[in-house]
């Protein structure tokens, strides 16, 4: 009988995996298609971004209900009920960074055909390839219950927001060089802001890793980088 509920349990924790899995997957490739939307100008590809966050949303409800149906059923305990929570997190931190990406598409589409001025975008793509690639590596450390290389992840945050400095200022440069970039390089500035909370997102999940397997969380505060997000000009989340 304890046989059989251990199997059923651990049949339970397969099912959020896979659910987790398939989010981490849909999150990538959105992150990466906004971006190639923008800076491609492609509205085709914007508007799929927008239409595939509906999936994710369905994704991270049924991660929840079935998290909640194994905590009442199994009633877990310690390392059990971590895995549990852990993975509730994780599927809000994805649907999360799912909507940073939507709000980069729908960006894309705002801009449609203003005058664009490609060189203002190489920036930004490098700073979205850097958050593209911290997702990859926390979504690999939570599948393998990696804690160093979720560790890794979460030292890097402060790169992000390096990043995201650099970009702000380039943009500026482009707006004060000609004041027809103003339009296109406002949106940039967001659109910047958005792939920086990916980042933030990616270090939640590395966080949560981190406390999934030693009950633990990381010792000493979030590394973060030289700019101040109070007085930052483009700190509101734009529509």
């Amino acid at each position: 009988m304890v046989d059989h509920i251990v199997r059923s349990y651990d049949k339970d924790l397969d099912a959020l995996e896979r659910r987790i899995a398939e989010m981490g997957g849909i999150a990538e490739k959105m992150v990466i298609d906004a971006m190639d939307a923008l800076s491609q100008a492609d509205t085709a590809l914007a508007n799929q971004v927008v239409a595939t966050d509906s999936r994710l949303d369905a994704l991270q409800r049924e991660i929840e209900e079935q998290a909640i149906l194994t905590i009442a059923r199994r009633q877990p305990m310690a390392v059990d009920l971590r895995e549990i929570v852990g993975a509730i997190r994780v599927a809000g931190d994805l649907e999360r960074v799912g909507d940073l990406a939507k709000n980069i598409a729908k960006r894309s589409l705002k801009i449609g055909i203003e005058a664009r001025v490609p060189r203002a975008i190489v920036g930004l793509r490098h700073m979205n390839d850097v958050a593209t690639e911290l997702m990859k590596d926390v979504l690999d450390a939570y599948a393998q219950r990696d804690t160093e290389r979720a560790r890794a992840v979460w030292e890097r945050d402060a790169e992000i927001d390096a990043l995201e400095d650099s970009v702000f200022r380039d943009l500026l440069t482009h707006m004060m060089e000609d004041p027809r970039n103003i339009s296109f390089c406002a949106h940039l500035l967001f659109c910047s802001k958005n792939v920086e909370r990916i980042g933030d997102h990616a270090t939640n999940i590395a966080e949560t890793v981190f406390y999934l397997v030693t009950g633990a969380t990381l010792p000493g505060e979030r590394p973060k980088g030289p700019h101040d997000y109070d007085s930052h000009p483009i700190g509101t989340q734009a529509p």
